[in-house]
């Protein structure tokens, strides 16, 4: 509901309060002031909030939280001493329940703004815990105020260069807890320094520490810049006395003189062990090196990747490709069903770690490629029956859909984490012969605004395709005086939002904009056929081109 507020015009770093209506996935949640609404991160249904406003744009408008004057009524659980300060983990305050809810309502809105339409949506999954879950753990060095005590955790809301020691974070184990303390304590007695991100100067980096929770293998890598010579092997023989639920049989000392803040080896030495974990999954063993990706909850992940493999279904005699593999966890669970397994992956030291589980789990069909999705796919000359995507958050790079749309797979199962972009690629693959059958939700990530979504295409069948064999422009009775014909429409549109859109899709904005068609044209020879709807922003630039033209 908008505002009753008398309308006017928001300007730039003006403070405004109100109520936070609801909200978007992403971790944004959005009001109004009069006719303007207004978003801001982390906010929650609910909630009263002051906020300043730093862009507005039209009838939108984007600010930033300064006060919380009312908490929500979903705000009635007890949140970790943390809470607030660190930048993580806004949703703690939430009952574990409705944040599921809350995930649950977001990411089914944005199938429906995407007009992705007529198939089975199977709900939203929770994690097998909503603590503790977490079994890797990425630490920053530096101190919470400028000239302050050292200190190791994590970014600091809304801060950039603070960090807060998370000592009794919630969603990492107790051993993550001692190993952080150790640690810090450690580096503060000897009085070393944190590398300042904007000096570009100092010792101490990172601390990023795997825990396998089925197997309780625990491996640390502490990093730092070169600027310093230290012998940290009394740290080592200190943590291996710890107590702990679990056993430390890794530690890696990672130089990084990058100026990115990010982690990354310039050279890695092992001080102790070996330089992975090894974790079980549904009866698999998978290796895990410091730098591989794999799924952060690993009791959540056994659920998805049962999803995911109750979606691919019998693979009997079916050869699969695993885009975006990782260390192959997904390729090597649905291999057991299959006849052959294809994966790719960019990362060299990950496709190494799934040639070397495939080994393990005694699975001689699956085979691994070193490279880019978008240029791998290319080479392929197999034709996959199914196809299991797991991009990055961005999606899927363009070249590479219409590559993977090339196949012609008879299935595709597309796992992702960011609901934004997969919406974007389903609107493609519809438009390209797919039909989405199931939608469902896992829950990795408790208290924060993340969830894995995985959807089940399959292609449609011959008779349901859409031909159009047939000249629009013909069928059109609006009037000759202020008629572009499609083709003009499309150049209109390329020209000026390098976009290409079909005929079918200016026929509906037209069909939507009460613009005369002519009638039964371009109609399906299906009843129950699919027909691909016309995304958003595509028809916001047809209708833009019509304006140009006069028509409407």
């Amino acid at each position: 509901m908008k505002s009753n507020g008398s309308e006017k015009m928001l300007k730039r770093k003006e403070i405004v309060e109100f109520k936070i209506e609801d909200s978007e996935f992403g971790g944004k949640g959005y009001g109004y002031v009069g006719d303007v609404k207004v978003t801001v991160k982390h906010g929650i249904p609910g909630q009263l909030v002051r906020a300043a406003i730093k862009k507005i744009k039209k009838k939108q408008a984007e600010a930033q939280v300064l006060e919380i004057l009312e908490n929500s009524p979903l705000e009635d659980q007890s949140p970790c001493q943390h809470f607030g300060n660190c930048g993580g983990c806004f949703q703690q305050t939430v009952a574990y329940e409705e944040q599921l809810l809350l995930k649950e309502k977001q990411v089914k809105r944005l199938f429906e703004e995407f007009a992705i339409k007529n198939y089975t949506w199977l709900g939203i999954e929770g994690s097998p815990t909503a603590f503790d879950y977490r079994n890797k753990m990425e630490f920053s060095f530096g101190d919470e105020e400028k000239g302050g005590p050292l200190t190791l955790g994590m970014h600091k809301r809304g801060r950039h260069y603070d960090i807060v020691t998370v000592d009794a974070c919630l969603i990492m184990d107790e051993d993550f807890r001692k190993l952080l303390t150790t640690i810090l304590d450690y580096f503060k007695e000897k009085g070393l320094s944190y590398y300042n991100t904007r000096r570009h100067e100092g010792y101490l980096r990172h601390l990023v520490i795997r825990k396998a929770h089925f197997t309780g293998e625990i491996l640390i890598n502490l990093v730092t810049t070169t600027q310093s010579q230290i012998n940290i092997q009394d740290l080592v023989e200190k943590l291996l006395a710890l107590e702990l639920r679990g056993g430390i049989v890794g530690f890696l000392h990672t130089f990084n003189d990058n100026l990115a803040d990010i982690v990354q080896s310039d050279k890695t030495d092992i001080l102790y062990g070996r330089d992975y974990v090894v974790e079980e999954l549904l009866g698999l063993k998978f290796k895990i090196s410091a730098f591989s990706f794999f799924q952060t909850n690993s009791q959540g992940a056994e659920k998805l990747y049962s999803i995911v493999r109750d979606f691919v279904g019998e693979a009997k005699g079916q050869v699969v490709f695993d885009l975006y593999c990782g260390t192959g966890t997904i390729g090597q669970i649905v291999a057991p069903n299959a006849e052959k397994v294809v994966g790719i992956e960019i990362i060299e030291e990950a496709v190494e770690a799934a040639r070397e589980n495939a080994n393990s789990n005694n699975l001689n069909n699956c085979s691994f490629i070193a490279g880019d999705v978008k240029e791998e796919v290319k080479k392929l000359k197999e034709k996959p029956d199914i196809i299991i995507i797991d991009p990055p958050r961005a999606g899927i790079h363009p070249q590479a859909l219409k590559d993977i749309i090339s196949f012609d797979a008879e299935k595709i199962v597309y796992v992702s984490c960011n609901p934004k972009t997969l919406v974007r690629d389903l609107v493609e693959l519809e438009a390209s012969g797919y039909q989405v059958d199931k939608a469902q939700l896992m829950d990795m990530f408790p208290h924060t605004p993340h969830v894995e979504t995985v959807v089940l295409l399959s292609r449609k069948n011959p008779d349901d395709r859409i031909e159009i064999d047939i000249d629009l422009d013909e069928l059109d009775i609006t009037s000759a005086e202020s008629k572009a014909t499609y083709e003009e429409i499309k150049d209109y549109v390329l020209k000026n939002h390098s976009m290409k859109v079909s005929s079918l899709y200016i026929s509906q904005v037209k069909r939507k904009l009460g613009i005369e068609m002519g009638i039964n044209y371009n109609l399906p020879k299906s009843k129950d056929v699919r027909v691909p709807q016309c995304p958003p922003e595509k028809g916001r630039f047809i209708t833009e081109a019509l304006n140009h033209f006069r028509m409407v």
